[in-house]
């Protein structure tokens, strides 16, 4: 008995299917961007970062091998009387360079508002501090962000006696 259609029709109908499931799911991807401040501080009142380990009791966050636990208010402006954005950024990092001027940091930003509550972007990467731009990963996230993808771009405004502010311009793509 012969088959129901032509074999030669069976590669025009596979690419007919997957070019409509491809267009179908590129249009229920969404594209946002946030921009917001890490205020970092590990020196004076209200510290919000934390050396739990490191080579002695005195390690500072730029010592090699020093972890440093975090939770980090998220403002809209640099000023760390800048409105709170209703999330935290809360995780760890860990000097990593043996000159003391490479992180690896991975947080939990953990959104709070109306509009993503409950939500999370989790990011983690290598962040040459010492430089005044550099870029990380956004690897995952939870709620309105499940299969995120992107990319978060750091920039020092402002870094004293240990204590840093950095704007995050985040570009995700998600469903």
């Amino acid at each position: 008995m012969a088959p129901a259609t032509s074999p030669r029709y069976t590669p025009f109908l596979l690419v007919q299917l997957l070019s409509t499931i491809m267009v179908t799911s590129e249009t229920l991807i969404k594209e946002t961007h946030m921009t917001f401040y890490l205020q970092d501080w590990v020196t004076g009142k209200n510290v919000t970062a934390l050396p739990v380990a490191g080579r002695n009791k005195t390690s500072k966050p730029t010592d090699f091998d020093t972890i440093v636990v975090i939770d980090d208010a998220v403002t809209a402006g640099p000023k760390r009387s800048s409105p709170q954005v209703r999330r935290r950024a809360q995780g760890t990092y860990v000097n990593s360079m043996m000159d003391g001027t490479d992180v690896h940091l991975f947080f939990s930003n953990i959104f709070t508002n109306a509009e993503y509550n409950g939500s999370t972007l989790e990011i983690q990467g290598a962040d040459r501090f010492s430089l005044n731009q550099r870029e990380v990963s956004v690897v995952s996230g939870t709620g309105a962000f499940r299969f995120v993808r992107g990319y978060v771009v750091l920039t020092t405004v402002f870094f004293r006696n240990l204590n840093a502010v950095v704007q995050c311009n985040v570009t995700i793509r998600h469903y």
